[in-house]
């Protein structure tokens, strides 16, 4: 897997999460979305762990500034 494809899977997941239509980018990131508050960021969290069969440590999720990193923190996490 790489990070077109972990990207490709977060917008199946950002569909799921979010009630508006979100364009996933790398460079998108909670500031360019409205509706994304804390609450969201972690059903965003369970949702992806749920997908890509991933946990995340504390503090691991808020140090990515984007979803190109978030992608990147997945890639990481993923068992090789």
């Amino acid at each position: 897997m790489n990070r077109s494809s972990v990207l490709e899977r977060l917008q199946s997941v950002c569909d799921d999460v979010f009630e508006d239509p979100v364009m996933v980018t790398p460079e998108l990131s909670a500031k360019d979305v409205p509706e994304w508050d804390s609450f969201l960021q972690i059903s965003l969290i369970v949702a992806v762990e749920k997908n890509f069969g991933v946990r995340f440590r504390m503090g691991e999720v808020e140090a990515t500034r984007n979803l190109g990193e978030f992608a990147d923190l997945i890639l990481r996490k993923l068992p090789t």
